[in-house]
Order: C-alpha cells, then sequence, then structure tokens
C-alpha cells in the first residue's frame, strides 16, 4: 500500500474553537478501515503534532482516537485568548491546515 495524504484518508478535518483558551481538532472517517490505516499508522502520534504546531506537551490537552465514533481528536492550549490583540482566528476554524498533508503509510 501506498503512502497517502491525511486530506484524502479522512471524510472531515476540521479546527474549531474549544473555549476562550483551546482549539481542538477533529479527523473523522466514514470508512472502518481508512480509520484503523490512520490510528495504527501512527501518522498521528502526539510527539509529531507537537512538532508540526510547534507546542510543548504541556499545551496538549487531548490528543486521543475515539473507534466508537472513527474519529480523532486533538486539543490544544491557545497560544493567545480569543479575540484577543493580535489574535488572527478568534473561531479558530483555520488552524487545521497542517494537518491536511500529513502523510499516511
Amino acid at each position: 500500500m501506498r503512502n497517502a495524504l491525511l486530506k484524502d484518508i479522512a471524510k472531515v478535518i476540521r479546527s474549531k474553537n474549544s473555549g476562550p483558551f483551546e482549539i481542538t481538532f477533529d479527523v473523522m472517517f466514514d470508512d472502518e478501515a481508512a480509520y484503523h490505516r490512520v490510528k495504527n499508522s501512527g501518522a498521528l502520534d502526539q510527539a509529531k503534532l507537537e512538532r508540526l504546531y510547534n507546542v510543548p506537551a504541556t499545551d496538549v490537552i487531548v490528543c486521543m482516537f475515539f473507534d466508537p465514533a472513527l474519529a480523532f481528536k486533538l486539543t490544544l492550549r491557545r497560544r493567545w485568548a480569543q479575540g484577543s490583540v493580535g489574535e488572527r482566528d478568534t473561531f479558530g476554524a483555520q488552524q487545521h491546515a497542517p494537518l491536511l498533508d500529513i502523510e499516511v503509510p
């Protein structure tokens, strides 16, 4: 099996607010085989995601797969409070882009 990009395997990849001090990322699948391929690949390993988002482990609140929903969730502390001066994405809706091109074996 060839490597594929996460955006070509997952049904939904999104980010959104999880309160004024957190942002959450959801990766959802509509196919059990695709979900298990990603889950078993290590492509969404916490250490890799820390590097991808340039955050320390202490800023990772949730990093988990949820089998009943065929989904993955990552929640990070925001670098600055939602709506504060200089904040660029008040809804957190544009922060998922780095996940799109993750390679999955």
